[in-house]
């Protein structure tokens, strides 16, 4: 096999920026398997380049340009830029590799883009493809290991491209660390929720965390894990083991049924910094939350709680929820959802909209079946510029005021001096203030609040929403075209649509091909 030159991005933006928040943190929300994916092509012997591309660069200038074969890490939300760094390096005879979230959700639409799509990926499957390494048109190739892989490269094989990207970091420099994949839980609108939960190596873990202390004072990780801490004492047996208590800061995604006073306690002593638990909804997944049947303003206190004796041992406290699920209706879910705010100064609340991505979770095939999806293009499917399906117990003007009122309400002057004041660790209290001020906060609003304004006045912008056109309103073409900037003009033809029943449709063929092999 010849010596190829590789090309890797890691597209932790969607266009080109400068919002202030992006400017801190863009660099530290790098994903872990463009890094593997380099780390396995080296050992192939090949020559590879990566870049996390934090909206701040010129691709065209990071890139080597007599690459070979280029890889492309996506969320949904940066898949039309994914689309046009596709075209742009295909001009130029490189072939294309999509994956990451957007490929394992909308590969139907990715295949008429790039040359592979990838599911699942393992060593097994990249060898493949840099082995054959050809042009596939009109549509890719769709390949994908039978599962997620069981183990992956650590943070001392991941070395080098960690640190190239961490250069890109002004102020906080987050080393990104998985132990485990997949969740025990089953969120109907989680990826993760159809993944079985493994935990990897242990080893590899505690030799990582070592490694990591000769290269920094202080180092901090974040845990990438979409549910950490599910095997808990195994995982804190092992960093104990590591390294002495205290010594490394870690950021970690749980649900607060593990986040017992005990855990808590031990975290602590080990260092664990912000702890990001999903609350997701009052009326709904109570298993996640520890509080069983209890719904409604009971669920609210007993939450509330709960979070309040967290802060009381971890210093960031990052609570979830997510907006316009099926189980909500009128205006108690929002009202609710502020009197927790009120009950928990200390925390930070992060809101998603809704939203069906394409083949994440099987319940997607519900809404499509019931014809509720609404074709918004890729680039506002980042669960707070758009919801892509109709709510079930909502008008969309009622829908947006809800939303404003209780953004309004989390991001005022009172609410951010209260969250100031209760915070007492340096680094959390500003990065709180700088969310509630920056593109997160105010600039949400403002966006919500234009949005609101042209469903109220827009017939065509409404009739949108209501699925009583396909034409997509030229707010949204317009954004678009602002955010990619200079890579607008290398979108291809088409690509600002999708069918957002692809995999209805594919279910479909599918079970009519074994209908018909059967016969």
């Amino acid at each position: 096999m010849r010596k190829l030159r590789i090309g890797i991005i890691d597209l932790a933006s969607k266009g080109p920026t400068r919002a202030l928040w992006a400017r801190v943190m863009n660099a530290n929300l790098s994903s872990i398997m463009p890094q593997v994916i380099g780390v396995w092509c080296q050992r192939a012997g090949h020559d590879v380049t990566l870049v996390c591309y934090t909206g701040f660069e010129d691709l065209m200038d990071e890139l080597p340009q007599d690459l070979d074969l280029l890889f492309v890490g996506a969320f949904t939300e940066a898949a039309l830029l994914a689309y046009a760094i596709s075209a742009r390096f295909r001009r130029k005879g490189v072939v294309t590799v999509l994956g990451g979230p957007h490929a394992r959700c909308y590969p139907q639409d990715a295949q008429k883009y790039f040359d592979y799509v990838v599911g699942f990926a393992d060593e097994h499957v990249i060898h493949d493809i840099v082995r054959d390494c050809s042009r596939h048109s009109p549509l890719g190739v769709r390949i994908s290991a039978p599962n997620q892989p069981t183990g992956l490269p650590g943070v001392r094989d991941r070395w080098e491209f960690i640190q190239r990207t961490l250069r890109k970091a002004p102020l906080i420099e987050v080393v990104p660390m998985l132990a485990s994949v997949g969740c025990p839980y089953t969120c109907s609108f989680c990826i993760d929720s159809g993944v079985q939960y493994r935990l990897f190596d242990t080893d590899v873990m505690k030799h990582d965390l070592r490694f990591l202390l000769t290269k920094f004072k202080r180092p901090l990780v974040g845990w990438h894990d979409p549910n950490f801490g599910v095997r808990f004492d195994d995982i804190m047996d092992s960093i104990e083991d590591a390294i002495p208590p205290n010594s490394i800061d870690f950021i970690a995604e749980s649900s607060l049924s593990l986040l017992s006073e005990p855990h808590l306690k031990r975290l602590n002593r080990n260092g664990f910094k912000a702890i990001l638990p999903g609350i997701e909804s009052w009326f709904d997944l109570g298993g996640k939350s520890r509080t069983g049947s209890a719904q409604g303003r009971a669920k609210v206190l007993h939450v509330a709680e709960h979070v309040n004796l967290v802060l009381r041992h971890i210093p960031y406290v990052q609570t979830n929820f997510v907006l316009g699920l099926d189980g909500d209706a009128g205006s108690e879910p929002f009202e609710l959802t502020k009197q927790f705010i009120d009950l928990t100064p200390g925390a930070f609340p992060g809101y998603s909209l809704l939203t069906a991505f394409g083949e994440a979770a099987p319940v997607n095939l519900e809404y499509q079946r019931a014809n509720r999806l609404i074709g918004f293009p890729f680039h506002f499917l980042d669960n707070n510029h758009a919801m892509n399906m109709r709510p079930r117990h909502y008008a969309w003007p009622d829908f947006y005021a809800h939303i404003i009122d209780l953004t309004r309400h989390t991001f005022s002057k009172r609410a951010i001096i209260r969250r100031l004041a209760v915070t007492k660790a340096f680094i959390p209290r500003w990065l709180n203030v700088i969310r509630a001020v920056s593109s997160e906060g105010y600039g949400r609003l403002r966006y919500y609040g234009e949005v609101h304004k042209r469903l109220l006045a827009d017939r065509e912008f409404r009739g949108f929403f209501e699925q009583e056109t396909g034409k997509l309103p030229g707010f949204y073409r317009d954004q678009i075209r602002s955010d990619l900037g200079p890579m607008w003009d290398a979108l291809p033809e088409g690509a600002i649509h999708h069918d957002p029943y692809a995999y209805l449709q594919s279910v479909q063929n599918s079970a009519a091909v074994v209908a018909g092999a059967s016969t």
